[in-house]
């Protein structure tokens, strides 16, 4: 069952009898994006950070020491980053339903299942995170990292639900508009989308990136103010690992993905590309600013012909539409679309080309380059700059899709709530959001001093760690 008839807005959204004025409709995309952009940093940590956890607990249980305490504390920062992701996870499940209820009401039990399940794999990672921490205290060593792979799965699990929400606003399908009403509604169908597994591992993959890079950059961090141990030296080689794989696979997927989008939204492909006219075997343009009726200004043209078009579409001589050709009221934003998707791809590149550099040495000399000073200090930016390429990646994604809330269905105007004066709950959000932020910063500084000054030095079983080895002399050993 597939939605194919493109009917009018209003004629799917027969709920809403008034529309909403622009003020809120700016406030309410604003405060989606706002919220949605820092929680997203939030879950990547409750997705990857577990993975990296699991490894050092098998390392310490196979006789390192250094590897326990490192899984002990990173559990101990997960807790906390969960917590506070809870919150910022279900404002977004209020949001979805209070600023776009032409989007929740009409199809509500189209995509309900996915944000079912994945409330489901929230608490089954809340329940497990929980015995972890306390496992600790008693469980045996191989009783107790077991309960580190329900923590992993429900991560992996609750990505993919709330991936298969966004994938169907790409890609609808799993009902059927008869007479401007949704009827034989299939939510496996919805969920199981034809965007759900692409949109899935990119976005898995720039989790790790983030995770990792910023796991390592913390350690690098530490190497470059002169605490070179072995634990900062495991806490780095772990998370590259990670992140070595990440960005060498994310060029790949991303590839996938594009395909995808040429294919089925040609409109966020021209804004991406910052075309303007039409063009067959159209060739590659870096940078640039894009301006409306002339297409790139400034860009940089490589010299090989028909490479947009080969790598958009798989054939070098495959047209690429312009935005020219596509009607005025369903263009996205192609300058903001155009910058955002250059920032993503410049970043990811970067990171890619430093890490398979980093690898490559790693293989040929049997260790990581952490003696270069400067490669510690890319690590420390690093995991920053993964956190802009995947807030870029996700303005791509959606304000890449606009006009449409639901893609060739629904327009986002005719979604949002028309309750009105929405600009004082997003002050306030933004306030309580900036508290959060402050909060979460005390707290693990203040885990972070009692770290260096000699709390738990050694892990609760396996080898003790010699004092010299714990670094309690150092003046920020975490």
């Amino acid at each position: 069952m597939l939605a194919t008839a493109l009917l009018p807005a209003t004629d799917v959204l027969p709920l809403l009898a008034a529309a909403a004025s622009e003020v809120d409709l700016l406030v309410a995309r604003n405060q989606m994006a706002f919220t949605l952009g820092w929680h997203i940093v939030l879950a990547c940590f409750g997705v990857a950070l577990p993975a990296m956890i699991l490894v050092q607990h098998v390392r310490g249980l196979r006789g390192d020491a250094d590897a326990l305490v490192l899984a002990k504390r990173w559990a101990k920062v997960s807790a906390v980053l969960f917590a506070i992701g809870a919150v910022s996870g279900t404002v977004l499940s209020f949001e979805m339903g209070m600023l776009w209820p032409g989007l929740m009401g009409p199809f509500g039990d189209v995509i309900g299942l996915p944000f079912a399940l994945e409330g489901i794999a929230f608490f089954l990672e809340a329940i497990f995170l929980g015995i972890y921490l306390y496992g600790w205290k008693g469980l045996p060593g191989r009783v107790h990292v077991l309960t580190l792979l329900p923590v992993v799965a429900a991560g992996l699990a609750g990505s993919f639900f709330i991936l298969a929400v966004n994938g169907w606003m790409n890609a609808p399908t799993g009902f059927d508009l008869v007479g401007g009403e949704v009827t034989n509604v299939d939510p496996i169908a919805a969920m199981f989308n034809d965007a759900v597994w692409i949109e899935w591992l990119h976005m898995l993959l720039a989790a790790y990136l983030v995770v990792s890079l910023t796991v390592a950059g913390v350690y690098a961090a530490g190497m470059l103010r002169g605490r070179d141990d072995r634990l900062h030296r495991l806490g780095i080689a772990v998370p590259l690992v990670f992140a070595t794989v990440a960005a060498l696979a994310q060029p790949v997927v991303g590839h996938l993905a594009g395909n995808r989008v040429a294919d089925e939204q040609p409109a966020k492909l021209a804004a991406m590309e910052g075309a303007w006219e039409t063009e067959q075997a159209a060739p590659l343009r870096l940078g640039g600013f894009y301006r409306e009726g002339e297409g790139l200004v400034g860009a940089i043209e490589i010299p090989i012909p028909g490479l947009a078009s080969l790598l958009a579409y798989n054939d070098p001589n495959a047209t690429i539409v312009g935005l020219q050709d596509i009607p005025a009221d369903e263009r996205p934003p192609a300058a903001i679309v155009h910058t955002s998707f250059q920032v993503m791809v410049a970043i990811g590149t970067a990171l890619a080309l430093l890490l398979g550099w980093a690898a490559w040495r790693r293989w040929r000399d049997g260790g990581w380059p952490l003696e270069r000073r400067w490669f510690l200090a890319a690590l420390v930016a690093g995991g920053p700059l993964a956190v802009v390429a995947l807030e870029a990646g996700w303005i791509t994604t959606e304000v890449g899709r606009q006009p449409w809330i639901v893609y060739g269905l629904v327009r986002t105007e005719d979604a949002v709530t028309t309750v009105g004066n929405l600009l004082p709950g997003f002050a306030v959000l933004v306030t309580v959001y900036g508290l959060m932020t402050v909060g979460a910063v005390v707290v693990l500084r203040t885990m972070s001093r009692r770290w260096r000054e000699g709390e738990e030095p050694d892990a609760p079983y396996g080898p003790p760690r010699p004092l010299a080895d714990v670094g309690v002399d150092d003046e920020d050993w975490a």
